[in-house]
């Protein structure tokens, strides 16, 4: 079975609507590579659309009705979004999820050291990467530094063309006859994934030379050097590193790729790509049958554990708040929510790769630019770990998105013992609900820069929009 590609579908209004998109897109990724960023980013749209705070709802004791608009956040790094329908709560919601974490370095707690006179930041790398991908790049932290008094330095250097960036190093080819006989997972290992920060020593007075001296070691003047920095432009001191959030990222904006602009290069597409589009579709549809709802969670690429990964229960202590100031909150409502709801986990799925197609199995993979990708299940190996969509609900989102012209394909990650990938779709499935998974296709998931289709994101934000407005399965 042949799915169209979706450029060719496409008159001169909806390419144009398809390239105004992806521009957003693109200031947002760019502008939006941590959590706490995407975070800022959505609260300050939510805002401006009309969502007020859920706890400032509570407080004010506000009686939430059909229409009103509330959002909630989680320890600045995950949120839920809520528009309220004309049916009852308990008769379910439309729920769009999707993670707003990526791959990357974090910095550790102890970790400014210097060696042979080089300033290093000790880093511990952050979901499932390539090791050898991280060498050799501009890079640049994002993130906060929280002080005792509670003060907090924010964090984004290496963006700007007057910052300065940050690299790890790699051996010259010259030397590395060993190197290169090691595995592809042994090329670069972990503990070797160090940032260079500094080579210029601090000048330190006579005086202190001499007491230096005295003391019968040198001085480890380029890590003071960079502490005395830190502590002019940030304020912080060495012990401040206990209490910060410090992500390396690659450096640099999103960019158009290809002759004709069709694709988006650019870090952190697994899963903003998802989260982006989702999140216009929940602000921008309005007048709903069935209260919609969108999940935007932290930590799904190390198992959605934490207190914001989606393991954790504030989506339903959000949505138990959210009831009761709508007047129909009981225990046994809740859960009549939660099992009656339908939910898009929207993550993406892997692009076929000519270049890697031994990876592949052609017949069920995603391509670029044939349109949002849904996954009946995920998993890995024997679909170990998945959730596995009921046909039912599968037929009613078919005829859901053939109602709208969207274009869609179905796939699974990789050949059967390839290996395979998980999402969140399982944990909400715990709830009884139906749930599938769905997204955009990328090619180079999980390295320093991703690819997705301009049409892909074009068709998953019109498909998020039909989903919320015609999803329900109560009357089936």
């Amino acid at each position: 079975m042949e799915r169209k590609n979706a450029w060719k579908t496409y008159d001169r209004a909806a390419a144009g609507a398809c390239m105004d998109l992806a521009e957003d897109y693109k200031a947002f990724l760019s502008d939006s590579k941590t959590e706490r960023e995407c975070i800022d980013y959505f609260v300050n749209e939510a805002e401006a659309c009309g969502y007020i705070e859920l706890s400032e709802a509570i407080r004010q004791g506000k009686a939430l009705k059909a229409g009103d608009r509330v959002y909630s956040v989680w320890m600045n790094k995950s949120m839920v979004l809520f528009e309220i329908g004309e049916k009852p709560l308990e008769e379910g919601l439309n729920i769009l999820g999707a993670h707003l974490d990526s791959p990357r370095l974090d910095v550790k707690q102890n970790p400014l050291y210097e060696e042979s006179e080089l300033a290093y930041l000790d880093t511990h790398y952050y979901g499932g990467i390539k090791k050898y991908q991280y060498v050799t790049l501009p890079l640049a932290i994002h993130g906060v530094v929280v002080k005792k008094d509670g003060e907090t330095a924010v964090f984004t250097v290496g963006e700007d063309e007057d910052d300065p960036v940050f690299f790890v190093s790699d051996l010259l080819i010259h030397l590395a006859q060993e190197q290169m006989k090691k595995s592809g997972s042994l090329v670069v290992e972990g503990e070797a994934l160090d940032l260079i920060v500094g080579s210029r020593p601090i000048e330190i007075k006579k005086e202190d030379k001499k007491k230096d001296k005295e003391e019968g070691g040198a001085k480890s003047a380029v890590k003071e050097a960079v502490l005395q920095i830190l502590k002019e432009q940030y304020g912080i001191d060495e012990a401040d590193f206990e209490s910060a959030e410090l992500e390396i990222v690659p450096a640099g904006k999103a960019r158009d790729a290809g002759f004709d602009r069709s694709m988006v290069l650019g870090y952190g597409q697994d899963d903003r790509v998802c989260a982006y589009p989702s999140f216009l579709a929940q602000v921008e549809t309005h007048d709903l049958k069935r209260t919609s709802c969108t999940l935007l969670v932290d930590k799904e690429e190390i198992g959605s554990v934490g207190a914001t990964g989606m393991r954790s229960r504030f989506f339903e202590n959000a949505l138990a708040e959210v009831m009761n100031l709508c007047g129909q909150y009981s225990e046994l409502s809740l859960r009549r929510a939660l099992a009656n709801s339908c939910m898009l986990s929207s993550d993406v799925s892997a692009a076929f790769d000519p270049s890697y197609a031994s990876s592949f199995e052609k017949k069920n993979a995603a391509y670029l630019g044939r349109g949002m990708v849904f996954n009946k299940f995920t998993g890995s190996r024997g679909k170990s770990g998945s959730n596995d969509a009921n046909a039912e609900y599968i037929a009613h989102l078919r005829a859901i998105f053939d109602s709208e012209n969207i274009c869609t394909q179905t796939a699974e990650l990789g050949k059967v013992d390839a290996g395979g990938g998980g999402t969140i779709a399982y944990i909400t499935a715990l709830y009884g609900m139906n749930v599938i998974d769905s997204g955009v296709a990328v090619l180079s998931m999980h390295s320093p820069w991703e690819a997705v289709s301009k049409a892909d994101l074009y068709e998953a934000y019109r498909g998020y929009k039909a989903f919320l407005r015609g999803a329900d399965l109560t009357n089936m």
